[in-house]
């Protein structure tokens, strides 16, 4: 899907970067929303964007950016007339949701697999507990007691 003129119109005076915006000015903004719905349409992996969307990093990190801070949400509640765009904007808070909490699931299992490590060093490092020639006397007697009784 890319978007229709009138559907740009009507989202074009939302979006962050544009010259009237203070700090960074997006060099594409059409591009960047064609890209990520390009992405969310195919469910395709990032490095998979075609070369035409530019540097699939930089949109990558620009939709993460977008996705953490909310504003695809708020795109998506806005009050703009055009169910299709609407619906697009569903499906890509609905991605992006989805790629969060794969993030999030990917950092618990790094902190899980550090305090597993560390539990691991440390057991090696606790000398083992040798026997003593008492610990052999006590099991022996214990089986006598138990044979005599």
């Amino acid at each position: 899907m890319k978007l229709r003129d009138e559907q740009w119109q009507k989202l074009e005076p939302m979006l962050t970067g544009k010259q009237s915006d203070p700090g960074a000015r997006a060099k594409n903004n059409r591009l960047f929303i064609e890209a990520v719905i390009w992405i969310v349409l195919n469910k395709s992996l990032w490095r998979h964007l075609p070369q035409q969307f530019g540097s699939s990093s930089t949109v990558y990190m620009r939709f993460r950016r977008w996705t953490e801070c909310g504003f695809w949400r708020q795109l998506a509640q806005s009050k703009i007339e055009d169910d299709e765009l609407v619906l697009m904007l569903e499906k890509i808070v609905e991605y992006g949701d989805m790629y969060t909490q794969r993030i999030e699931q990917r950092l618990v299992r790094k902190a899980q697999k550090t305090i597993y490590q560390s539990a691991i060093s440390a057991a090696k490092a606790v000398q083992p507990v040798r026997r003593t020639q008492f610990a052999a006397e006590e099991s022996t007697l214990h089986w006598v007691g138990l044979v005599t009784s």
